[in-house]
């Protein structure tokens, strides 16, 4: 009879262990099954971003051409290029009355794309508009040129004399920056270095990628 209690307790033992491997080996599907989900979601957000993202980019070059605005438009990113001599006079960070009417017609195309359609709204967290020089000069006059020149077309957006649907909207997500002559060819002074770019920030970009040289 003790023989037959002790086979009996163990038999009861192992059924025991048995339930209880069951149960973590369920927790564990359960879990990974979790994990799997949560995985597919963030892939298809992603997908989603990136589609947006470069609708946008589509759309912002398609309506500049439509609308005979000549700029160079990064495809990849966004970044719209417009050269200096649009804007300034050599060595000057006031905008020439060219520029003022270049603004005029770009601006308000510009940037009612952006606010066209939420799945552009939702990408986007903000607009940065910075200030290029030259090599020519010293790098202190140059970033501060730069600064300047970024500044100047910034006030003019927001000014009473540019009135688009779009306005506060976009002044509420853009800021202006001097980059001096961080992109331009060392030592050679080149017309196309000096000139002004609006670039768009994406949200999941790693800001620290923003600058990097292309």
């Amino acid at each position: 009879m003790d023989n037959f209690s002790d086979w009996e307790y163990e038999a009861d033992t192992d059924d025991y262990n048995s339930s209880v491997l069951l149960s973590i080996g369920d927790m564990m599907s359960g879990l990974l099954m979790i994990f799997a989900i949560l995985f597919i979601t963030v892939l298809l957000q992603l997908s989603k971003t990136q589609a947006s993202r470069q609708g946008l980019i589509e759309a912002v070059i398609y309506e500049l051409k439509k609308n005979d605005i000549n700029v160079e438009v990064n495809p990849k990113n966004g970044e719209i290029n417009l050269g200096e001599s649009i804007l300034f006079a050599e060595n000057s960070a006031e905008l020439t009355d060219n520029g003022k009417k270049f603004l005029r017609s770009f601006i308000p195309v510009y940037s009612d794309i952006i606010f066209s359609q939420s799945s552009f709204k939702e990408v986007i967290t903000g607009v940065v508009i910075e200030g290029h020089t030259s090599s020519k000069g010293t790098d202190d006059a140059n970033l501060q040129l730069s600064l300047l020149r970024s500044f100047s077309v910034a006030k003019y957006i927001f000014s009473p004399e540019m009135k688009f649907k779009t306005q506060s909207q976009i002044r509420q997500i853009t800021t202006a920056s001097g980059r001096g002559e961080i992109e331009s060819r060392q030592d050679i002074d080149e017309p196309k270095d000096r000139k002004v770019t609006f670039r768009l920030q994406f949200k999941g970009d790693d800001l620290s990628q923003i600058y990097i040289k292309k």
